[in-house]
């Protein structure tokens, strides 16, 4: 399955690399990758294989959930769906309370006393998953696992879920990626190398210019 996601967002051309000329995350982590699955609805055939495999995952790891919630906004496509797949209600996390009405985070129910799994597309650092689980959290929500379509495994954010007592259970990671970007020929092994290092020291790493 790791494979087979990986492959897709490929396929998609939702991944690229930038060894020499990197982008800027939100965080301030300079990246010499980069990695975008909000066109995954626009390949059904690819975004399949992303929904069968949250639902893989939910019963391989025996998660018990009676909510899937998403975070605004990539994260919102894929719980919906993923949601209408399982038959269980969805609802949507908003990165920020609205400065009118109800100003509340959480959308679409009431998610008070029940058990919620959220749903992501990508973890960088894990600050705006663990945003959205507090915010469930303050709701009444029990919320102990979080899928996420692919993960770059940074320790601090492997840190930060284990201190927030929640499973992060990404269907691939950018290894895998890079593996077969590798053999695709999409990177050189000069430039694997480089993203190898980023992915092991995010904050600390120098691109080669």
């Amino acid at each position: 399955m790791s494979y087979e996601v990986a492959e897709a967002l490929i396929d998609i051309k939702g991944v690229g690399f930038r060894p020499h000329d990197p982008i800027i995350f939100k965080s301030g982590i300079k990246s010499p990758v980069y990695c975008d699955n909000r066109t995954f609805p626009f390949w059904p055939e690819q975004w399949a294989k992303v929904i069968r495999g949250f639902e893989a995952t939910l019963i391989l790891n025996r998660i018990d959930f009676d909510v899937i919630g998403g975070i605004e906004a990539a994260g919102i496509p894929h719980s919906a769906a993923l949601g209408f797949a399982t038959e269980k209600p969805s609802i949507f996390i908003r990165k920020e309370a609205k400065e009118h009405g109800t100003k509340k985070r959480v959308e679409g129910g009431d998610v008070s006393g029940k058990r919620v799994v959220l749903v992501e597309d990508l973890v960088t650092t894990g600050m705006s998953s663990l945003s959205g689980i507090e915010a469930l959290r303050a709701e009444g929500a029990v919320v102990t696992d979080c899928l996420a379509i692919i993960s770059y495994g940074f320790p601090e954010a492997v840190e930060k879920f284990a201190a927030a007592g929640v499973a992060l259970h990404p269907l691939t990671t950018f290894e895998v990626v890079l593996e077969i970007a590798v053999d695709r020929r999409m990177i050189d092994e000069a430039g694997a190398a480089s993203v190898r290092s980023w992915l092991k020291d995010p904050r600390g790493w120098v691109s080669e210019r």
